[in-house]
């Protein structure tokens, strides 16, 4: 009797329950754990993002071979977060390639979404190891330049054989893409160790090469290399690569990593790079800003890509007592430098990313992270100060932090879609030390402002926007928008 009532009691419970659970259940989609983890840590998007760019992401790259039903409902539910999907050119398997990619084109296009390409692979290498493309000592032995690891980095006089084996392969997936009624929307590559370059030791190997001094001269000085790399390393970009992109996709978005107009200076290094004595630069506290050549335009690049990553060297640049602001200085500044260098109509897409990047050795206990309160206003004063998108680069196990802290800056920067569209940066002016930071875009009568305090100030702070004086108000982790009139 007591086991009957107790089926009784059950059988009432999922009764009472049954019309709370009568509606239909969407079927769990598997997908891929790195998009898993994009959908884990973004929301559905509260403000449309119009014709703005979207957030492109590391773990948004090639998400594995989709049927056209699959790779529409990847591209809806990315959509819904404002992320774009990228797929991968490669020659590796050209049909496995193209069985990743062409179902997300198709989604892409038929959703009225940007179909976004990284073609790095395509690019390697012109540099290929090859002794032909070695430089040539006096006693006419072939040599490579060891500045760069394991990269055999050779003569720049030798590429010319290597360009159209290139833009052959780059005209291959531009071709079937044409031929599959498909655009090419953006498309990027991460294209670093390879083609003419001036760093590290580079101009010692180039002075030991007979073929060098040939075309340099005996007696040619550091700035004249440089100079000739970067339109060397400028023309075969766009020989090879933006040529045959913008020949079928004139419309296309097409740019390289760390490519980008620039004040004359560069206020960063690259993993691979080292400052060498008497390179010239610029210099403030510890930190060495290399004189830099302004070789974007020479690309036919239609987008400039800044690259703004906490490289640990960078911490023990300065000397300031407040260590966020030693990050938040120096990124800033170079974010700002191509901010200020690019034409408005060029879009600026800033590669980005959080987690302190530790080159050569490895971790400094010495070197204090950066605090996400501080990533949150870099992010803010980049948008402010000419960054269009971002492009989030990071290691597998970091994907879930470094996603949902970009994530939620760009979700919320699009309330401000006016601006961000049409509005025009106020000043690039950045405090030497740590002080008050305000940023701006001005819209016709109106300041979309940002302020940020690395000291105790609290009082009202006053700014120029245009030949209007702004009084800004102490108004920290948000946003404000200020009448002009």
């Amino acid at each position: 009797m007591v086991k009957f009532r107790n089926v009784e009691i059950v059988s009432l419970c999922l009764i009472i329950l049954l019309p709370q659970c009568s509606a239909p259940v969407e079927k769990q989609v598997k997908w891929p754990d790195k998009i898993q983890v994009i959908l884990d840590n973004t929301t559905v998007l509260k403000y449309d993002i119009g014709k703005r760019l979207p957030l492109y992401l590391w773990p948004a790259i090639d998400p594995g071979v989709l049927s056209d039903e699959k790779a529409e409902q990847l591209i809806k539910e990315m959509d819904k977060r404002g992320i774009g999907i990228v797929c991968s050119w490669s020659m590796d398997d050209t049909s496995k390639v193209l069985s990743q990619c062409l179902p997300i084109a198709r989604a892409q296009k038929k959703l009225g979404q940007r179909v976004n390409i990284d073609a790095t692979d395509l690019l390697n290498s012109f540099f290929n190891g090859d002794e032909s493309t070695a430089h040539i000592d006096a006693n006419d032995k072939p040599f490579f330049d060891s500045s760069f690891g394991d990269h055999k980095m050779g003569c720049p006089f030798t590429l010319d054989s290597r360009k159209d084996e290139i833009r052959k392969r780059v005209e291959k997936f531009v071709r079937r893409y044409r031929n599959e009624g498909l655009s090419v929307n953006f498309i990027f590559t991460d294209w670093e160790i390879d083609g003419p370059l001036e760093v590290n030791r580079a101009y010692e190997a180039s002075k030991k090469c007979e073929r060098c001094s040939k075309y340099l001269g005996k007696d040619f000085t550091f700035q004249e290399f440089q100079k000739t790399m970067r339109e060397m390393r400028a023309y075969l970009q766009s020989y090879s690569y933006s040529e045959p992109v913008l020949s079928q996709f004139p419309d296309a978005l097409v740019g390289n990593y760390a490519v980008y107009p620039n004040d004359g200076y560069r206020y960063w290094y690259d993993y691979f790079e080292y400052y060498v004595a008497g390179q010239p630069c610029r210099e403030e506290q510890h930190a060495r800003y290399r004189k830099w050549y302004n070789d974007f335009p020479l690309t036919g690049f239609t987008f400039a890509m800044p690259v703004v990553y906490p490289w640990s060297g960078i911490y023990k640049w300065y000397d300031f007592d407040n260590s966020d602001y030693r990050w938040f200085y120096n990124m800033l500044l170079n974010a700002g430098n191509a901010g200020k260098s690019t034409p408005q109509t060029i879009p600026v897409i800033s590669f980005v990313h959080w987690h302190t990047i530790f080159e050569g050795s490895g971790a400094d206990s010495t070197v204090k992270q950066m605090s996400k309160e501080c990533y949150r206003e870099l992010l803010w004063h980049m948008l402010l100060r000419g960054t269009d998108a971002f492009f989030l680069w990071c290691m597998e196990n970091e994907n879930p932090e470094e996603v949902r802290l970009l994530h939620e800056v760009y979700a919320e920067a699009q309330k401000y879609g006016k601006f961000l569209d049409d509005g025009i940066p106020i000043t690039f002016d950045l405090p030497c030390k740590p002080a008050t930071v305000i940023s701006g875009l001005a819209l016709g009568d109106s300041v979309l402002v940002r302020r940020t305090d690395f000291d105790q100030n609290r009082d009202t702070v006053q700014i120029l926007a245009g030949t209007k004086l702004l009084s800004v108000g102490y108004a920290p982790g948000s946003c404000k928008v200020i009448s002009l009139k």
